[in-house]
């Protein structure tokens, strides 16, 4: 492997924005496994879960009023 691609080993690198979303979405359904937490404690930056966290409770907030609109919609209310 090229060193100077990925200078540090895994278990050194920061968490990636990839990582975080899979870790907010694990957590959002309660199947987080205990070795990506252990990481996430560990590597990971607050502010990031923080702002994955309040944009994915603004998307599944949207999406459950869009789609009570379009049932209201359909039912003719």
């Amino acid at each position: 492997m090229d060193e100077s691609k990925n200078p540090l080993p895994d278990d050194d690198r920061p968490v990636s924005w990839w990582q975080t979303i899979g870790s907010v979405l694990s957590a959002f359904m309660g199947v987080q496994s205990s070795k990506n937490r252990a990481r996430d404690f560990q590597r990971g930056s607050p502010i990031r879960f923080i702002v994955v966290g309040v944009v994915m409770t603004a998307l599944f907030v949207l999406t459950v009023w869009l789609a009570v609109r379009f049932a209201l919609h359909a039912a003719g209310a």
